[in-house]
């Protein structure tokens, strides 16, 4: 038997995804280049590792086994990598990190001086709404998660990192009436916070965006109002593009957390990160925070 690493890493790839083209724009290659290595890859086998009904590709159960052997393999390897590397002092390896979309406000800072100490560090850092997060979590394909809210049905363990301040919002200084509710969608944390906030309110008009970039400029443009996290509006409230409202109840407060699967072995780097965070976490609010942590509304 003579396969590659790289045969490996393209039949996973495929496995995953269960389309020779999604495999190719996700491995950056050719769809003929990934169908080649994977005819050379399956020559080595006497039973069919994929199989095409209609237009569809199927893992056979024998190519599930061979998969999560092939994974596997390929945690040997970069461990092998990695090893060479630990023996010259160096910390390397790979952080996978989930956010939900308005964390790109905070995880950066969270994770720039760790990785200037830590060059040789790979970093994969997805930005999407929480349902899509809590899927990676769940599934297993992240270190941590950075969340407002903890997830139902999960075992988990937490880090606290910053406040998470919501307030409601408008283009003029004073809430005007019969105007529309801007809303995220169903299931992110600010949707959950504005339906229960605004649960004696269901006869109002309202907007549905899917980002929180999307309702900030609906706002600006007048478009309605909204409750939104404080941590992404610092340029509009300072340029008078956006006015916090007084409102009873308001702000409300959450928590932005690191989590993970409480029975999950983490890496020699997610460890690493973690004690990091845990050692550094006020001295990076004090420096990256200050205006946030100081921030208040007197209506």
């Amino acid at each position: 038997m003579n396969y590659t690493l790289h045969q490996l890493q393209i039949f996973l790839e495929v496995v995953k995804q269960e389309s020779i083209t999604k495999a190719s724009e996700k491995l950056h290659m050719t769809q003929p280049a990934v169908s080649i290595q994977l005819k050379n890859f399956q020559k080595q086998f006497d039973i069919p590792l994929t199989e095409v009904i209609g237009k569809k590709l199927y893992v056979t159960d024998f190519g599930k086994s061979i998969a999560e052997i092939a994974e596997n393999v390929l945690k040997e390897a970069d461990a092998l990598i990695n090893k060479t590397k630990d023996f010259r002092g160096l910390l390397t390896g790979n952080l996978r990190i989930s956010s939900a979309s308005t964390g790109k406000y905070v995880i950066p800072y969270f994770l720039s001086g760790f990785l200037h100490k830590h060059p040789d560090i790979d970093l994969t850092l997805d930005v999407s709404n929480k349902t899509t997060v809590l899927k990676h979590l769940e599934n297993n394909e992240i270190d941590f998660a950075l969340v407002s809210v903890l997830p139902r049905g999960l075992e988990i363990q937490e880090e606290l990192l910053l406040e998470n301040k919501l307030f409601l919002v408008s283009s003029t200084p004073k809430l005007q009436k019969n105007r529309s509710l801007i809303y995220r969608e169903p299931g992110s944390a600010t949707r959950s916070a504005m339906d229960k906030y605004f649960e004696d309110h269901t006869a109002r008009k309202s907007i549905e965006l899917t980002s929180n970039e999307a309702v900030k400029q609906a706002v600006i443009a007048d478009l309605g109002y909204s409750i939104i996290p404080l941590i992404g509006i610092k340029n509009e409230l300072k340029s008078k593009q956006m006015f916090i409202i007084s409102a009873k109840g308001l702000p409300l407060v959450t928590h932005w957390r690191l989590i993970w699967l409480k029975n999950k072995k983490l890496s020699p780097v997610a460890n690493a990160y973690l004690e990091y965070l845990r050692s550094n976490k006020d001295k990076i609010t004090d420096e990256h925070f200050a205006w946030y942590s100081n921030f208040s509304f007197d209506g």
